[in-house]
């Protein structure tokens, strides 16, 4: 297999970033490479889906990887996973001398490990440039299950399911292999039902979910899904409203510059600066419009509003609200000039279990085991975006019957796109613009 037949294979079996934003894989290969890093890294606290993957299936990804370090012609394949990881780094270690171009690369216990930028700079000590991806520098970064949804895919098994850990205020917490387009309803009702009324439902990890809802469904990105009080910190963060943030922002904010400090992609030398922005925000001043253009460099993991903040404000919100603006108007992120690490950079990271704590969530930090126990459901809603780029254009319609694993819905034509697969056999029962139905 050469790079365009494994691209091809890829596109046409739906595989995406399984850990991130869904990124289409295909369009990260590059023979620019010289280092593949699997992201093992899990960062967001809760969330346990890709450390069990990685050992329940550690050959199968190991051998999935050198097969694609080959055809890209890496010369070095890096595992990034936490030392804290015991059982999974001890299945990596007895599988990983087959492989003559591998190293395990042990990661700090903080948060955001699992940053590619962050982790680029962890395995090879090469900086990301600002606004730039990794393979500005040579790599190619993959995360777990989307390694296992490439080694299925090789064995001619197209994305269906996805890895799902439904933790929280659940009777019992699960890790599950649901089908796409399954609602989050019946997630929990596999994970026992809720524990509490009127609970929240975050959708992701709890610093960079989204509040959601039961009729939400799993798409190929779905890690968690996170039932928790509405009246926790971190709910009430995300119930919050621009309007409200800059007004608190204007009377609250002291300018101590914690925010900036701790900013994982500060320390490595990018100018995202939230004291400098939060200040401009707050005075309203657009003198200087530098702080609202270096909004564009800040990757939104929450450090700043959810741990950095002594005032309980919302930097994160408030400049990701600038950054969507910026990119609704057609503005793109400046280029800048690179500058140094920090110096004190290693004594700056946030300890996983410090960030746990503070976030109020020690108590939901507890096990949850895969299940292979069957999800009992009668219909499915499949998203037709479920990926940065064009959305799948549906080749079936109303009435037909379709096959577990058969094409629903193809990649859009010259554009960046990946197609979607029916988990099941089944009828369609509704064809739009943003779905697709089928009944069981």
């Amino acid at each position: 297999m050469n790079i365009d037949s494994l691209k091809e294979l890829l596109r046409e079996n739906g595989i995406v970033g399984a850990g991130g934003a869904g990124f289409p894989t295909y369009a990260k290969l590059d023979k620019k490479a010289d280092t593949i890093i699997l992201n093992c890294a899990e960062c967001e606290p809760l969330l346990r889906l890709h450390r069990q993957v990685l050992k329940m299936y550690t050959n199968e990804i190991l051998s999935t990887l050198y097969e694609i370090s080959k055809i890209l012609e890496v010369s070095t394949v890096y595992i990034g996973i936490k030392g804290s990881y015991k059982r999974t780094l001890a299945a990596v270690e007895n599988e990983i001398s087959s492989f003559n171009n591998m190293k395990i690369c042990k990661l700090p216990e903080v948060y955001p490990a699992g940053d590619e930028v962050v982790l680029t700079y962890e395995a090879t000590g090469r900086v990301v440039p600002a606004g730039s991806i990794p393979i500005s520098v040579g790599v190619v970064v993959l995360n777990v299950e989307t390694v296992y949804n490439i080694y299925r895919a090789m064995q001619g098994e197209p994305v269906t399911h996805k890895f799902v850990t439904v933790t929280g205020e659940v009777k019992n917490p699960v890790t599950l292999y649901a089908p796409i387009g399954l609602s989050v309803e019946k997630l929990i009702e596999a994970a026992g039902g809720v524990t509490i009324e009127d609970p929240a439902y975050v959708l992701g990890g709890p610093m960079m979910g989204k509040l959601g809802s039961p009729l939400d469904v799993v798409t190929k990105t779905s890690n968690a899904v996170l039932v928790f009080p509405k009246t926790l910190p971190l709910v009430q963060k995300k119930l919050s409203k621009t309007s409200i943030d800059i007004k608190r922002a204007m009377s609250a904010c002291c300018q101590c510059s914690y925010c900036t400090s701790l900013c994982p992609r500060n320390l490595l030398g990018h100018p995202i600066d939230p004291g400098a922005f939060m200040l401009a925000a707050a005075n309203n001043s657009t003198t200087n419009t530098a702080p609202f253009l270096n909004a564009m460099f800040c990757s939104g993991c929450g450090l700043c509003e959810m741990y950095s903040c002594t005032q309980g404000l919302s930097p994160r919100s408030l400049l990701q609200a600038t950054k969507k603006g910026l990119q609704k108007q057609g503005v793109k992120a400046p280029a800048v000039k690179a500058e140094k690490v920090e110096e004190f950079r290693d004594m700056r990271m946030i300890p996983l279990s410090r960030l746990r704590s503070r976030l109020g969530l020690d108590p939901y930090n507890c096990s949850a085991p895969v299940s292979e126990e069957p999800i009992k459901f009668k219909k499915l809603n499949i998203l037709l975006s479920q990926h940065i780029g064009a959305p799948a254009v549906p080749v079936v319609k109303k009435g037909d019957k379709v096959l577990s694993g058969q094409m629903i819905a193809s990649a859009a034509d010259k554009a960046l796109s990946v197609a979607i697969h029916s988990p099941v056999n089944g009828t369609v029962t509704e064809v739009n613009k943003s779905k697709i139905t089928i009944s069981v």
